[in-house]
């Protein structure tokens, strides 16, 4: 039982299903990113980053000029995006 469940290749590590947001200021448009799938249009950037990328993506970011100034998980920044939207549609 405990064979199929391994092969089966569910993970019992919560960590594996984790996507954290970081916030990023000061990136600097070069070479290196001029390939990113996203637009720099503001000072802050945000970007998601699943667990296990976590280290690679803040040297990345460090690489490219970048200050990670706030990481907070996706579920809580979807939530904090939400009550910022329903405040707004009330003026």
């Amino acid at each position: 039982m405990l064979g199929n469940f391994l092969i089966g290749g569910r993970s019992s590590s919560p960590a594996k299903n984790r996507v954290f947001v970081y916030e990023v200021t000061g990136l600097k448009q070069s070479d290196t990113n001029d390939s990113n799938s996203y637009p720099f249009r503001s000072s802050s950037v945000f970007v998601s980053v699943p667990y296990n990328r976590m280290n690679e993506e803040m040297l990345r970011i460090g690489k490219m000029g970048g200050t990670i100034v706030n990481i907070q998980p996706l579920d809580s920044f979807q939530k904090s995006s939400e009550v910022a939207d329903n405040n707004s549609d009330d003026s």
